[in-house]
């Protein structure tokens, strides 16, 4: 199965877009050639220098991280930090480097609805959702290609709403042009001022996909100059956007979620804020990584506690427990991105070699007894 590069990480942009980031982000391809022929896939959370040799040893030369490498431009291309000397390695090998970072942490289905479906949480809900990615496109279409026209846009990606597809707008009027010198009209004649039937065509799409349809849109309109505008939307369906929210199906002793939590993330460095013990939890806040500036949501939202990987010494004072704010490490909180990224590519290019880094790439360690 011969692929591109670019299209191993076209399967991640299609389940987490990386207009999802947050603004100070850096997803997408960070190091390579997305026209070479990939040889493997190797999905990991952080690149190090370590992680790039496993992939040269199993035979990869695309390397999907979560973390990026790069968040700033670099100046030089020495061997005084590990982020240079991983450049350095990635080019010398000819090797890859996409990364899917907050761009899968807002994604529906992504990190954090895949933490929450493991701790069972049920009618799981954005907690900070992101309410400009929406747009509407209208356009002008003549009666007998309207068809045609909705056909490609639906193709494209618009026009799905909710557990709905194919869905549309139209009204029928009467469309006015004269064709000047030098146009190649589809229907009228130059010069001539001409009334065609059209009927006007409306359909959402989400943000990251208005490339392709507009793309879409051109290929299959008939007129040389079509008329058609994007419209940004308030999007309150709260699909996307910072962490989750959800209901455990019973409620649970503070103390044994907290067990369950601390196995979950195998975490050695559990943190909570001053709570009682007979607290008992059933509203669960996830967000994964520094998720701790979400407690004012999740207090809102009538959270008993928010899990995330880190948080500031005084976040633990500023929440005063409602909800209780509980820590288990960023890496911890965020080691699932691998195994999603595996997951997806492994099932979207079923016969392509797709594997999960052994690399333990966790840069702080924890005393656990003395």
């Amino acid at each position: 199965m011969m692929l591109r590069v670019a299209q191993i990480w076209e399967v991640l942009e299609e389940h987490f877009p990386s207009s999802l980031q947050e603004s100070y982000d850096n997803c997408g391809l960070q190091v390579g050639d997305p026209e070479a022929i990939a040889t493997g896939v190797l999905c990991c959370v952080d690149i190090t220098e370590a992680v790039l040799q496993e992939a040269v040893e199993r035979g990869c030369n695309v390397v999907i991280a979560h973390h990026p490498l790069l968040f700033k431009g670099l100046k030089r291309l020495g061997t005084s930090s590990y982020i240079e000397r991983c450049v350095r390695f990635a080019l010398k090998h000819d090797l890859a480097i996409y990364a899917a970072h907050t761009s899968v942490d807002n994604a529906a289905e992504g990190l954090n609805w895949r933490l929450a479906q493991d701790f069972g949480l049920l009618q799981p809900r954005v907690l900070l959702p992101q309410t400009d990615r929406l747009l509407e496109l209208t356009v002008y279409v003549p009666e007998a290609a309207t068809a045609a026209v909705a056909e490609a846009l639906w193709a494209a990606g618009a026009g799905r709403v909710g557990s709905y597809d194919r869905c549309s707008w139209r009204c029928s009027g009467r469309g006015s042009f004269r064709p000047l010198a030098g146009a190649q009209p589809y229907v009228g004649e130059l010069g001539a001022l001409h009334y065609e039937p059209e009927e006007r065509l409306s359909l959402v799409l989400p943000s990251h996909l208005r490339a392709r349809v507009e793309a879409a849109l051109l290929k299959a309109h008939p007129y040389e100059v079509p008329a058609y505008s994007f419209t940004q939307l308030l999007d309150t369906r709260g699909t996307t956007g910072a962490g989750i929210v959800g209901e455990l199906p019973q409620p649970v002793a503070l103390g044994d979620f907290l067990a369950q939590v601390k196995r979950y993330f195998a975490t050695e460095q559990l943190r909570y804020s001053r709570a009682e013990a007979t607290r008992l939890i059933q509203r669960v806040a996830l967000c994964g990584g520094a998720g701790a500036f979400l407690w004012p949501e999740a207090r809102r939202a009538g959270a008993d506690i928010l899990i995330t990987g880190e948080a500031k010494y005084n976040d633990y004072f500023d929440c005063e427990s409602a909800p209780i704010l509980a820590t288990v490490g960023h890496y911890e909180s965020e080691r699932i991105s691998a195994q999603l990224f595996t997951e997806l590519l492994s099932q979207k290019l079923a016969t392509f070699a797709v594997y999960q880094s052994e690399i333990d790439s966790n840069p702080i360690n924890s005393v656990i007894a003395l």
